[in-house]
């Protein structure tokens, strides 16, 4: 069975820092691109970042670009969100998602498996 869990969200004040976890079990975790997404309230689902399996590649949001920081272990089985620089619009719940398919990575359709998402509120 496989298992995305999340954790590292909570709340911060406008500047600040939270590193995300995503600890991934029950799928060869190694072989598969990575992405974060988020979802405020009455919004859809928008793509933060991805990953793909070798660590080396990485996409932004153009939104995050710069304050943001996706990155992975695949020996810990564990993708990471460093987000900095935090800003009241960051406000979210974030999920991390996996998915075997190259392409269009920013597409939340592109994906197989999905976390349960850390909320992430950011103060003013």
């Amino acid at each position: 069975q496989v298992q995305l869990v999340e954790s590292g969200g909570g709340l911060v004040q406008a500047g600040g820092s939270l590193r995300l976890s995503c600890a991934a079990s029950g799928l060869a975790f190694s072989t598969y691109h990575m992405g974060w997404f988020r979802q405020a309230p009455g919004k859809e689902r928008e793509f933060v970042a991805a990953v793909k399996w070798t660590g080396v590649s990485a996409y932004y949001a153009e939104s995050v670009k710069g304050r943001f920081t996706i990155s992975r272990d695949n020996a810990k089985n564990t993708l990471y969100l460093q987000t900095d620089s935090l800003k009241p619009e960051d406000t979210a719940i974030y999920f991390c998602a996996a998915t075997r398919r190259d392409s269009y990575l920013y597409t939340p359709y592109r994906y197989d498996y999905w976390g349960q998402g850390t909320q992430v509120t950011v103060s003013s």
